[in-house]
């Protein structure tokens, strides 16, 4: 009866798991690296153009507590005032710079290792206005549109690490966005987050709540699970003096670090995209040079985003074939110095999930993705070439994610898959495959099911009155946003934060 009972049990565990779906065949963190636009010899010869341009023109507007920093570690003043970079300062720091490491998450099973060619999308952005669920028209983002984007990803597996997607437009003071703006990743994911301070004397202070969230002071930099958003370099070729004060302050506070070059094509950065990758290559290798002689081998994401501009009109095109291959060839160059990478992708110039949206944003995705940038940024809610964030994209935008990852997964070749005695056996019994066990052991190890896109007969997609995929996503991000209510920071840590801090929500 025992034995009875045990396979009664087994059968409902698996009618009930059928209903579920299949187990995830495509998780995060696929191998990279199918894809590569660059031979070796073009790598070779871009990394030589950055060297060379760090050597004889260096970078300019450089404060001076960074240049006592890189002259005592190797740097040399040019006769201009900029401050030159020899080729084994460079090598040195790339030699010397942490290869991979692991971002933390509150949770330490969402936390994520980078380096190699594994490959993760997340956020990043800073859109100031929001695709309303309501009216689909943009208005102005908010404090409250970026808790409720942080509690939407939070259910989303394929977004690994979360990035502030917004800027709260309804908050003038500097400091009371920043603080508010963490404050909001904080209280709703437990996954590895990113976040932007706008000024150094903003750090000290906020580490101080991440310390209480943490459970006291100084616990947080001892497993830091925030890491900083900064772009010390201004292109072409100079140092932006806020940002370095905040990287000063964010390495003090032992604060992972992404530091972002988004030089735009024929502005800031040359139209050639070998010699704009060339440039910006430089730029990112001078970021790391500036982590390497503050402190040495600190965790920092080469984050080398080459952006395009419509040289017709001086617009930022966020979507294109040139934006692709760009970004998958940042992740390769990176990929090769043994760099952990940051690329940009997913940056469509639609306003309305359209055709448009699904182009653009599949192909530079993609791209990304196989070249084996290891965090791919604005890859997920991005759109109106970043000024727009949309909960529907969101949504959309991670089954795009999961088919992507097993488009990276690829084809696994054996004895086994060849399928030779399984094809023999239906070929002389029932002449069909629906019922046999390999069909089923595929279908739960091999395939991706998505939720949103309409696999439907016409007939039955009319019947549901024709939904198409904004209505879908629309509907699904709702009934999300719904149900789903974390509070990740419990009530005592809350009341500790309030007390000493402007919380606005």
């Amino acid at each position: 009866m025992t034995d009875l009972r045990k396979r009664a049990g087994g059968r409902r565990d698996r009618l009930l798991q059928r209903r579920l779906g299949p187990a995830n065949p495509c998780p995060p963190g696929q191998q990279g690296g199918q894809y590569r636009p660059l031979s070796k010899a073009d790598i070779v010869a871009i990394y030589r153009t950055a060297l060379r341009l760090l050597s004889e023109f260096g970078m300019g507007e450089v404060p001076e507590r960074l240049k006592k920093d890189l002259k005592q570690a190797g740097a040399f003043d040019a006769t201009d005032g900029r401050v030159c970079f020899p080729v084994s300062l460079v090598e040195d720091a790339i030699s010397k710079a942490t290869k991979s490491f692991v971002l933390h998450g509150r949770d330490p099973d969402r936390s994520i290792e980078i380096g190699g060619d594994r490959v993760h999308f997340g956020t990043g952005g800073a859109a100031v206005q929001t695709l309303d669920l309501e009216s689909r028209r943009y208005r102005p983002s908010t404090l409250a549109d970026l808790h409720d984007f942080t509690r939407l990803q939070d259910t989303l597996t394929n977004i690994s690490w979360f990035t502030r997607c917004c800027i709260a437009t309804d908050i003038e003071d500097p400091f009371q966005l920043d603080l508010n703006t963490a404050y909001a990743l904080l209280k709703n994911t437990t996954k590895p987050v990113a976040t932007a301070f706008t000024l150094a004397e903003h750090v000290s202070p906020i580490v101080k709540m991440f310390d209480l969230i943490a459970g006291g002071d100084g616990s947080f930099s001892k497993r830091p699970f925030v890491k900083a958003h900064i772009s010390p370099v201004i292109s072409p070729m100079r140092f932006g003096e806020d940002a370095v004060e905040v990287v000063y302050e964010c390495l003090r506070h032992n604060i992972p670090v992404s530091c972002i070059t988004a030089a735009q094509s024929g502005a800031t950065a040359p139209a050639t995209l070998a010699g704009f990758l060339a440039q910006s290559l430089a730029e990112t290798l001078a970021s790391l040079v500036m982590i390497h002689a503050i402190r040495p081998g600190h965790p920092m994401i080469f984050s080398n985003w080459p952006l395009v501009i419509d040289l017709r009109t001086g617009a930022f095109a966020g979507g294109g074939g040139e934006v692709a291959v760009m970004n998958a060839a940042s992740a390769q160059i990176s990929n090769w110095l043994g760099l952990p990478s940051g690329v940009a992708a997913s940056m469509t110039d639609a306003k309305a999930v359209d055709a448009q949206y699904g182009a653009e944003k599949a192909m530079t995705a993609l791209a990304a993705g196989l070249a084996g940038g290891n965090l791919v940024y604005e890859s997920s809610g991005m759109m109106a070439s970043l000024l727009g964030v949309s909960f529907e994209a969101f949504v959309l935008d991670d089954e795009m994610h999961a088919a992507i990852y097993r488009t990276m997964r690829g084809i696994e070749v054996s004895d086994e898959t060849l399928s030779f005695d399984d094809i023999r056996d239906v070929i002389l019994g029932e002449g069909h495959f629906l019922g046999a066990a390999q069909t089923h052991a595929a279908m739960e190890r091999d395939y991706f099911y998505p939720k949103l896109a309409d696999r439907d007969d016409p007939d039955i997609w009319a019947s549901k009155g024709a939904p198409d995929a904004w209505q879908r996503a629309n509907a699904r991000a709702r009934e999300i946003l719904s149900d789903h209510r974390p509070d990740y920071i419990s009530k005592a840590v809350d009341t500790q934060i309030r007390d000493a801090f402007s919380i606005l929500t």
